[in-house]
């Protein structure tokens, strides 16, 4: 859901604007369903961005991928010194995405290295949506860095660091192991590795520029 709703739309607009007569069709779904649809045969190419099994599929890294905590500005932890441990973390009611999602596959794999499980406070379809329950202080949140800037940037919410280490993730991308890509296909991915290098390639220029 974080590719479909965060990076994908760039992808197919800059795709449309590239290879006008290539045409693509894109459903959203959590990794789990992703996975199954291309196993199916439902979908030439997935997007995923969990650790869930890949057996009979094919898969490439596109980019990686920051998980941070968040909490509303009010929150007690907006305003604290020190990093959240993985027990504060499991022991504190989270707004979580259903079960399936690479995002929360990823932070209960961070959490069972401890031996910890989450707790859930409330379990939400969308990263929309529990951006919004985090806002009004429901509970804190892990989300995707890619999908929270815009909020954070207005102070609408709060980022909070994690005591060891980052929780990080490789977005992938998904096909069958037994059937040969398409030529549509592998024109769309030719495109979006474009897209992600052209994005890469800016990234590290307003870098420089800010250093000097």
């Amino acid at each position: 859901m974080t590719v479909a709703e965060y990076l994908a739309p760039e992808w197919l607009v800059r795709l449309a604007g590239l290879d006008p007569e290539l045409h693509v069709s894109l459903d959203m779904a959590n990794s789990e369903h992703v996975v199954e649809m291309v196993r199916d045969g439902r979908a030439a190419l997935g997007f995923v961005e969990g650790v869930s099994s890949l057996a009979g599929l094919r898969s490439q890294v596109l980019l990686h991928d920051e998980l941070v905590l968040v909490v509303a500005p009010h929150h007690p932890w907006a305003r604290r010194r020190t990093p959240v441990s993985p027990e504060e973390l499991a022991a504190t009611p989270l707004v979580l995405r259903e079960p399936g999602s690479g995002t929360r596959e990823v932070l209960e794999g961070w959490l069972a290295r401890s031996g910890l499980e989450v707790t859930a406070m409330v379990e939400l379809g969308s990263t929309t949506a529990i951006k919004r329950a985090v806002e009004s202080g429901v509970a804190p949140a892990v989300l995707s860095l890619l999908t929270i800037h815009r909020e954070v940037r207005d102070g609408r919410l709060v980022t909070v660091a994690l005591r060891d280490g980052e929780l990080s993730r490789a977005i992938r991308v998904i096909w069958s192991r037994t059937e040969s890509l398409s030529p549509a296909a592998k024109r769309v991915l030719t495109r979006i590795h474009a897209v992600i290098d052209d994005r890469e390639v800016l990234s590290r220029s307003l870098g420089a520029a800010s250093e000097e």
